[in-house]
């Protein structure tokens, strides 16, 4: 049976830097019968290529290893830091626009 513990650390080694080096991350959300998951954080959430990210790094990092995991489901919320950083852009647009 796989842990979260396993679970973290191998999203630690095989995953995340990917997805970081995007500007983005992965909270784990659950796992349970099987089925992993997945909060996309950063840049990642909301990103249209993220169902192919789930696809071919996550599931095919992650499937082989752990004969457990049946699916990988990516949980779509927007992260507080994305939505900060649209504030902040439509802030500034709206200075522009006044000035």
């Amino acid at each position: 049976m796989t842990s979260t513990t396993k679970l973290e650390q191998l999203l630690d080694e095989l995953v995340r830097p990917a997805l970081r080096a995007h500007g983005g991350d992965a909270e784990l959300v659950s796992f349970q019968d099987g089925i992993l998951r997945l909060r996309m954080l950063g840049q990642c959430a909301g990103c249209p290529a993220a169902t192919m990210t789930n696809e071919t790094l996550i599931e095919g990092q992650l499937m082989p290893l752990l004969p457990d995991l049946k699916e990988v489901i990516l949980v779509h919320t927007v992260d507080d830091s994305l939505l900060a950083q649209a504030r902040a852009k439509m802030q500034r647009a709206r200075a522009h626009g006044q000035s």
